[in-house]
């Protein structure tokens, strides 16, 4: 018999709205801090979730209890910078700003658990309330920033590589572009084996400094 555990669907779904809502808000607040107001004036430079909101990856995917997914993209027009940056470098720092806002809020997701652990140290190994939440909050935001920073098409990673790589790869970097869809399948298959390690890593980091504070 399947059994739909709500409370547990939604203990995925609420961190993961949020993370995400982070993520796109970052890419857009960089974007308009460079001069490109597109997003802000699509209603996307916004902390409110159902802007960003994507049927799938942002409701449909949670509530299967699958703790990943996706928000609608944030569009960023690069020929609406400021003159005083590229637009290579200004397509590296807003793509760059949606996974460093993913660290930002585990790292923070981290020191707010510490704190709560602090009084009661017991919270830490309870499997739902405010702990469990943040502890959701930290692995989801550590998995959406190491993903999207996968160098593939069109995920983060691909364009900091193409704002980083210098002109004379540029032709490599482009064949390998032109691979993108079939790339982007093998990451979506092999994905949880290629960010395990450096996930795995970057949790024991943080489970270390909320150890040291309780």
């Amino acid at each position: 018999m399947f059994d739909f555990d709500l409370a547990g669907r939604v203990m995925i779904l609420i961190p993961m709205l949020l993370s995400l809502t982070v993520h796109e808000w970052a890419h857009a607040w960089s974007a308009y801090r460079l001069g490109d107001d597109t997003a802000a004036m699509q209603g996307r430079l916004t902390l409110n979730p159902i802007a960003h909101i994507d049927p799938i990856g942002t409701l449909i995917l949670p509530l299967l209890g699958i703790p990943f997914g996706w928000a609608k993209p944030v569009p960023v027009m690069p020929t609406r910078f400021r003159r005083s940056i590229s637009m290579n470098t200004g397509m590296l720092i807003t793509a760059a700003a949606g996974p460093l806002a993913n660290v930002v809020l585990a790292l923070a997701s981290a020191v707010a658990l510490g704190v709560v652990a602090h009084g009661s140290p017991e919270v830490l190994w309870k499997p739902v309330g405010v702990a469990a939440l943040l502890r959701m909050l930290i692995g989801i935001n550590i998995t959406l920033a190491i993903f999207n920073m996968i160098p593939v098409p069109p995920l983060d990673g691909s364009r900091v590589v193409d704002g980083l790589i210098p002109y004379g790869w540029r032709g490599y970097w482009d064949s390998i572009v032109r691979l993108s869809p079939i790339l982007l399948i093998v990451v979506m298959v092999f994905g949880s084996r290629i960010i395990t390690g450096p996930s795995s890593y970057l949790m024991g980091l943080l489970d270390r400094m909320i150890i040291a504070m309780v």
